[in-house]
């Protein structure tokens, strides 16, 4: 390689500070696969930087392998990936958890392609190689960072990694190279038994040997601190009579808990455990800090909110009653507060300078001792380490405050959780920076200071807690680094235990170090076999290990709310083989339930169940073929081949294509190279002018081929000016018979009036050119005549040859040689003009040009009243001979004594198809526009061409246009009716209406069909999705409709049935009319396609210029307009023809909607599964207050089953709320499209998301009372209904201008699930769903009237129509992740504002804007433009009618199969009971593991204990005692206490009494004792008072009787 090439790929070199160790390690590295064990600040990572430098040769684009670097913490990621940037100059990409973007193999393909070296956390590497993101054999150098976490034992993500996807004996396989402290972790791990099989499992897992440097190479490099121990104690004794008086306080809270009623069982429990764990941490800081801890703690765990509470006594579950804990916590403050404030101590602890116990522990006066000695060291640096987040609190905020310790500046470092606000990773990093800098000096930290963080090395490290292992000991003392720095321990001085410990630590360090050198075992973990599902055809696999964390994530992308949070939940039973894992699903999953195979423990079932449950998931459907949630990564099938990922957001920004219009067939017939005869077929255009103030020249259309019937029936209405209109329709005359040369003339006359209306500035010249050869024939697309005729008696007509022969015959078509003339002739017969003496004959109704004014005329008449010496019409005094009024020219009048011309200006050719009149005009008279000129100013043109002819021929372009657009029309309805039968009812004029756009300008736009169409699409392939996929979730429903319906798939299918042809998008530009005569000058080929059409995917502004024509009638088109058109022709159908048409036009383009009715009935005949929620549900007053009885009573069950509640083995509302969802649209639209005919497209659509919203739902909702019978295990969801409720039921005089409370979504939902359910029940009978639809309408209507579409919008309209000014700002907001905005109007002397909390900014701008806008209407202020309220209040409605309807009904009353049963609410006992197959597998040791069901604890420990007495005695399990413990552990009493409390007999013939002691802590000083029976072995003595026991809690209801 050459020198120079080789300096300028690689600039920075880290060869050049590298250490000699740092090299020898790298040069092993590249040999085989080592894990290096350095301490702290050795510089571990820059050998695997040397490492990568050496092997840059495979990982330098442009090759395909990869260096990925590991880093098990977020932190690190970031800290390492900085580290390899600045050292080498490859491309490093950084991914750790907020990588969200990364979904899809093109993202992570496209960053393969674009880095070189991946840093990431090792999570993100298991997902990608589980779903085959990234491959093994990409990866060329794979780096373990502390890679101690690699252990046998573990779960750890690098574990998966190794065991799961890195193969030793694969031909290609990456380099491993791991970092480490400490090459073992975990307590035990390092003690002398275990130390060598630790070392060697670790080699054994990541296929690597374990190497170190010796002391005396390092001791150069890093400095070892001085390790010290400070004796502190024995404790004040005043600290005894304080824990009683706290636990008294935790006992109280107790007690008050047991004496309520609450409901929620589980979140009984979940209070009992987190007061359980405050108090536990409140009396941690009071043994440790002293009371002065103990204050800050209650105060630091008071002010913080749920989840930050949660995450400081780091408690699991999120459903607590918050006040009982701010109870114990305010009492516990007081009394501290109390303590504080006696004796020798003062309030204030920034003045406290005389420390003492027991307002500070010995520990912490030991403390402070220490940071005082060393207080004025030179760059002094520390770190003092504890094990809980509130003690480094807790603690810095002693710290801080305390004078004596000023020169000390401080904060606490603790690692990065969810619900942690105060410690950010923004915060962490700042604070890590301050003290690298300087700004602080010390640093109360969690275990997150010990690992991988780059602090700076400090002079002093405090383990104010002792550490838990010995990786613990060795990396919190790395941070002591600076010369004579000290390590120092704070040991109880009557505690030897703790000495012993960190004797041990040191000892356990130095046998690792000699382990390293000098192995003395072979001996190492078995590493456990991982079960693997496998997908063979994408190479996806899926470990037990990882199964847990995709089953959490595929229910966490089930459709949830923020008062239902789906997630999978664990119960083990113990049988005869090992434990059993038995898992249920949130109810909206598609399986409710998995029983896994018996393991050895409790772990190793749970990830069996998870893998079974991941295979269950796909053979569903429910996981793609790359084993993830089918939103996360779309099916092939599913997406537009051809497009790529920009195209499918479209909408996003609109993208114009260039397509070709089409030209109608009946126009492309032509007559040249027929016969010298030719037959056409002629049209008389009859003009019917309103009012009729005009005479229109008759004029006749002819054309080769016949007009279809719809064509020649079509009327065409011209608007004129001044809200003028000119009726205009077709009348077949037979056909007419032209010779070679009639031909000829009326080919020229064409030619003629379409240069005269639109290239007029050829006609300025003496001479023009008509019929040039064949090059008009060759280059014309349409061919037909337009021609003057005679009407004859009937209905015949003829040409008006008279005319066109008289036009042609003008001098202006001789050639100028021809039609010199100098003779004289007298005046009163002949006229001097410009260009010569003219018969006065010739002159009248004449075209004349006036070169003066540069202008042509139509001349009326010659008045000979009038000359040149007449007064000036526009001035009495002037005449037209004088110069003054001929200023423009210098030239006198020769002739003054002619007569003047009168005269009409030649018309500017304009669009008629726009209607400019406004909406309440009416039309009148309008004079037409006279004036006189004198003859020699004006040169004859065209003779014979009068105002009349001229009249007739502004109106012909127009309609020319309009009869395209109507033929187009026409052929797309015979191709369509030739593909299936029910497109012939439709008529043209409504798929002339679907194919024009707004665009246009004209009287039809598809925009109102477009709405119809787009809402019976959603229903009619909603209902096809929820029939074919009845085991899918309402998630994956809207997922699948939303691939049909979305506009790129849209736009795909029109683009394969070629409809964008027929499009009409642009409007009418009469300068660009081109016919027969009037060639196109725009030659369009691929060489200069791009210059003529030069505005790609431009977005013109409507009414803006319009685009440039090219002779293939090219436009450009937006995605979404053909989208559009699809889905209006859609409503084209169903108003022409009806469902069964619409139908099969979505069959026809490639949208499947078809179903069985088998389908319908099977979903019916499965809802009597909900059956045994009757006794729970009143079911006639419900059926009563929807207005139908049910058939399948099943189904109303359903309807009201919340997805939170699952009781019932399984299902939820949510898949009918997604039918009901969409008939509702369809329904509300086709009552809104027929009840208001004349609204806007614009209004119509705004019109139906005020009705068809979750909002107006809920309105019906509170007003039939259905929240009632809402089912549902969540208290915060019901709390919520019933706050709004009452809201919206208040008084009319209770209503202000603030916001009410946040609609529960689940209220709209109920009437959406009911529509659903009635809808299925009735066999789709859309007739009975619409008449109980407009039964909801007037709640509906009477709530959308209140409502605004957009707040925002309106407010800003409102302001501008006012000259006011808008202001929004964001305001501070205590609750967690909300958002608060105040929205502030001034000017005009007004300043109003009005604030709003939103779960983010635009929810809070938009309840602000709502709020603010309703208080200036009331004050009067108006918008300029009318509101949608007085839009309606104006428009008139007509009947309302359900569009479409004509299929036939399912029978669905056929329950013989169904095995369903008609039931009462009074005969319902018998069939509540839990599903069988739940009972079977339940057993009485099921121990409930993290997420608890969303029930109550009677009903889960009916789950639990249910059927005890089916155990196998000989397993030793489903007993008594297992069943104690188990209640113990659900209620969070204390474990029983059993006791041999007698023993009787013989040695040989020995009986045994047991008790057994319970306490239950919610009733005060409750202490029970159960005596048993005597036995003969202690085991079923035991046994014995276990089973007294049970049966008092059976009787006292705390757990299930056998009974039941």
């Amino acid at each position: 390689m050459d020198a120079s090439f080789g300096l300028s790929q690689v600039k920075k070199d880290p060869r050049k500070i590298a250490r000699k160790y740092q090299l020898d390690l790298c040069k092993k590295a590249m040999e085989e696969n080592i894990i290096v064990y350095l301490g702290t600040g050795c510089g571990k990572t820059h050998i695997a930087v040397l490492l990568m430098h050496e092997m840059g040769h495979l990982i330098q684009k442009p090759q395909k392998n990869i260096c990925v670097f590991l880093a098990p913490t977020v932190a690190l990621v970031h800290q390492q990936a900085k580290v390899i940037e600045d050292s080498t100059d490859f491309k490093v990409g950084t991914y750790c958890g907020s990588s969200k973007h990364l979904k899809r193999h093109q993202d992570w393909e496209q960053e393969i392609e674009q880095y070189e070296v991946l840093v990431m956390t090792p999570q993100i590497l298991v997902h990608n190689l589980s779903h085959c993101f990234i491959k093994m054999e990409m990866i060329a150098l794979l780096i373990f960072d502390e890679c101690h976490h690699a252990q046998v034992k573990s779960n750890h993500a690098y574990a998966e990694i190794m065991k799961v996807f890195y193969k030793s004996n694969s031909s290609k396989v990456p380099r491993i190279f791991g970092m480490t402290a400490s090459p073992v972790v975990g307590k035990g791990a390092s003690c002398e038994a275990n130390l060598a099989k630790s070392i060697n499992s670790l080699e054994h897992m990541l296929d690597a040997t374990v190497y170190s440097v010796e002391d005396k190479e390092l001791k150069s490099f890093v400095t070892t601190p001085v390790i010290n121990i400070y004796h502190y104690g024995p404790t004040a004794s005043g600290e005894t009579n304080l824990h009683l008086k706290i636990e008294e306080i935790k006992r109280q809270c107790i007690a008050t808990l047991g004496r309520r009623s609450i409901e929620d069982r589980q979140k009984w429990m979940n209070t009992k455990k987190l007061l359980n764990r405050m108090h536990d941490n409140v009396v941690f800081c009071l043994q440790n800090l002293g009371i002065w801890g103990a204050l800050q703690a209650s105060r630091i765990l008071l002010s913080g909110d749920r989840s930050e509470r949660h995450e400081l006594v780091e408690a699991e579950g999120n459903s607590s009653d918050d006040s009982l804990c701010d109870k114990y916590l305010v009492q516990a403050a007081e009394l501290f507060n109390s303590q504080c404030m006696t004796g020798d101590s003062v309030s204030d602890l920034s003045s406290a300078e005389i420390l003492k116990e027991p307002f500070f522990s010995a520990k912490i006066l030991r403390l402070i001792g220490i940071l005082s000695n060393f207080r004025l060291q030179k760059n002094m640096k520390c770190i003092i380490f504890v094990n809980r987040i509130v003690t480094a609190r807790s603690l810095s905020c002693i710290l801080q405050k305390l004078k004596l310790l000023r020169q000390w500046r401080s904060d606490f470092l603790v690692g990065v959780h969810a619900g942690l606000k105060s410690m950010s990773r923004k915060t962490m990093n700042t604070i890590v920076n301050k003290f690298r800098s300087g700004e602080l000096n010390l640093l109360v930290a969690t275990k997150v200071g010990e690992e991988g963080l780059d602090i700076q090395t400090c002079c002093l490290v405090v383990r104010f807690d002792l550490p838990e292992t010995v990786a613990s000991f060795i990396q919190s003392r790395g941070r002591a680094r600076m010369p004579q720095s000290e390590y120092a321990f704070l040991v109880d001085r009557g505690n030897k235990k703790e000495l012993d410990i960190i004797d041990g630590f040191e000892k356990d360090e130095s046998r690792m170090n000699m382990e390293i050198t000098v192995r003395t075992s072979n001996e190492k973990y078995i590493i456990p076999e991982e079960r693997i599902f496998r997908i063979e055809s994408s190479g996806a696999s899926v470990s037990s290990g990882y199964s847990i964390s995709l089953l959490h994530q595929y229910c966490s992308k089930l459709p949830h709310d923020e008062y239902f949070d789906p997630k999978p939940n664990f119960y083990y039973l113990e049988d005869s083989e090992g434990i059993v894992c038995h898992i249920t699903f949130p109810s909206n999953a598609p399986i409710h339930q998995i029983l896994g195979a018996p393991q050895l423990s409790m772990e190793a079932s749970k990830r069996d169940a998870c893998l079974k449950a991941i295979e269950e998931l796909y053979k569903l459907g429910a996981l793609n073929d790359c084993l993830l949630p089918k939103q996360d990564d779309a099916e092939p099938e599913e997406r537009v081949s051809g497009f790529s990922v920009e195209d499918e957001c479209e909408d996003a920004m609109p993208r114009g294509e260039l397509h070709e219009m089409l030209v109608p067939s009946s126009f492309g017939q032509s007559w040249i190279n027929k016969n010298k005869v030719v037959h056409l077929n002629s049209y008389y255009i009859e003009f019917c002018p309103r009012p009729a103030d005009r005479i229109y020249k008759e004029f006749g259309l002819f054309i080769m081929a016949r007009l279809p019937m719809e064509a020649e029936k079509m009327e065409i209405d011209l608007h004129l000016a001044h809200g003028r209109s000119v009726m205009t329709q077709f009348v077949p005359s037979g056909v007419v018979e032209f010779d070679e040369d009639e031909i000829k003339m009326a080919e020229n006359f064409q030619e003629m009036f379409l240069k005269i209306i639109l290239d007029r500035l050829e006609f300025v010249s003496e001479f023009v050119d008509l019929g040039k050869g064949g090059e008009s024939h060759r280059s014309a697309s349409t061919f037909y005549l337009l021609l003057p005729v005679i009407l004859q008696d009937g209905n015949g007509m003829k040409v008006d040859w008279k005319t066109v022969k008289r036009c042609l015959c003008s001098p202006i078509f001789r050639h100028p040689t021809d039609t010199m003339d100098n003779k004289v002739f007298p005046l009163d017969i002949h006229l001097q003009l410009a260009n010569g003496y003219r018969s006065v004959r010739d002159v009248k109704n004449s075209l004349v040009y006036a070169p003066e004014k540069k202008y042509f005329y139509f001349v009326t008449d010659i008045d000979h009243q009038k000359n040149g010496f007449s007064p000036h019409e526009d001035s009495g005094s002037s005449r037209y001979v004088d110069n003054n009024l001929i200023k423009k020219s210098s030239i006198p009048l020769k002739f003054p004594g002619q007569p003047l011309l009168h005269v009409k200006p030649l018309f500017n050719l304009h669009n008629l198809l726009h209607n400019r009149k406004p909406g309440d005009a009416e039309p009148h008279e309008l004079e037409e526009y006279l004036t006189y000129l004198p003859p020699e100013q004006c040169e004859l043109k065209i003779i014979g061409f009068t105002k009349d002819i001229g009249s007739s021929i502004s109106l012909l372009p127009s309609i020319m246009h309009r009869l395209g657009n109507m033929l187009v029309a026409i052929e797309l309805k015979h191709k369509l009716s030739s593909s299936f039968p029910e497109a012939a009812e439709i008529s043209a004029r409504r798929v002339l209406e679907a194919l024009t756009t707004e665009k246009c300008q004209e009287c039809l736009s598809l925009e109102r069909l477009e709405v119809l169409g787009d809402a019976f699409l959603k229903f009619a392939v909603a209902r096809h999705f929820f029939l074919m996929h009845d085991s899918l979730h309402e998630g994956d429903l809207t997922k699948k409709r939303s691939n049909a319906v979305k506009n790129s798939n849209l736009f795909k299918l029109a683009i394969s049935r070629n409809l964008q042809v027929y499009i009409r998008d642009q409007r009418f530009d009469p300068s660009q009319f081109y016919a027969l005569g009037r060639p196109c000058p725009r030659v369009c080929s691929k060489e200069t396609e791009e210059s003529i059409h030069s505005c790609l995917n431009s977005v013109k502004e409507e009414g803006g210029a319009a685009e440039t024509r090219c002779n293939k009638n090219h436009h450009w088109l937006h995605r979404k307009t053909i989208a559009d058109v699809v889905e209006a022709l859609v409503g084209a159908f169903l108003v022409d023809s009806g469902f069964k048409a619409a139908i099969a036009f979505l069959t026809w383009i490639g949208i499947q909607v078809d179903f069985e009715a088998s389908q319908a009935v099977n979903i019916c005949l499965a809802s009597s599964g909900y059956i045994p929620l009757s006794s729970d549900v009143d079911i006639p007053s419900l059926e009563s207050k929807l207005g139908h009885n049910f058939v399948h009573k099943g189904l109303l069950l359903q309807a009201f089953v919340h997805p939170s509640y699952n009781k019932h083995g399984g299902g939820c509302y949510q898949r009918l709320e997604f039918l009901g969802d969409a008939v509702l649209d369809y329904l509300i639209t086709s009552y809104l499209f027929s009840a208001y005919p004349e609204l806007k497209p614009g209004q119509l659509t705004d019109l139906r998301s005020l009705s068809v919203n979750n909002k107006a739902f809920a309105y019906v909702a509170v007003e039939r009372s259905l929240d009632k019978f809402l089912l549902c295990d969540s208290n915060c969801l019901s709390e919520a209904i019933k706050m709004y409720v009452d809201y919206v039921r208040r008084p009319v005089s209770d209503s202000g201008f603030k916001e009410g409370p946040k609609c529960p979504k689940a209220l709209g939902d109920l009437v959406e699930s009911c529509v659903g359910a009635i809808l299925l029940d009735s066999g789709f009978n859309l007739d009975k769903v619409w008449k109980i639809m407009t039964s909801f309408l007037d709640p509906i209507m009477k709530f959308s009237s209140t409502l605004q579409l957009s707040p925002v919008r309106d407010l800003r309209e409102l302001c501008q129509s006012n000259s006011l000014e808008l202001d929004f700002q964001p305001v501070a907001s205590k609750l967690a992740k909300t958002f608060s905005v105040e929205a502030k109007v001034s000017g005009n002397g007004i300043c109003e504002t009005a604030s709003a909390i939103g779960q983010n900014k635009k929810e809070a701008s938009r309840i602000a804007s709502q709020v603010l806008f309703t208080k200036l209407k009331t004050q009067g202020w108006k918008t300029k433009s009318k509101t949608l309220e007085e839009v309606l209040q104006s428009t008139s409605t007509k009947t309302p009618k359900l569009i479409g309807y004509d299929e036939t009904y399912i029978d669905v009353t056929d329950t013989s199969t169904a095995m369903h049963r008609m039931v009462n609410a009074d005969n319902m006992s018998s069939y509540v009971k839990y599903k069988q197959e739940t009972a079977e597998i339940c057993s009485p040791c099921v121990k409930p593991f993290g997420q608890r069901l969303q029930s109550s604890t009677k009903g889960k420990l009916n789950q639990i204990f249910e059927n005890s007495d089916s155990g196998s005695e000989s397993s030793g399990t489903g007993t008594a005692r297992s069943q104690l413990y188990e209640v113990c552990a659900a209620y969070c009493w204390k474990p029983p206490l059993f006791e041999c409390c007698k023993e009787d007999g013989p040695d040989h013939m020995k009986q045994f009494t047991y008790k057994v002691i319970l306490e239950i802590e919610e009733v005060s000083d409750m202490i029970l004792e159960f005596v048993g029976e005597p036995q003969s072995k202690k085991k079923d003595a035991a046994e014995n008072a276990a089973e007294g026991a049970v049966w008092y809690l059976q009787q006292k209801e705390y757990l299930p009787s056998s009974g039941k």
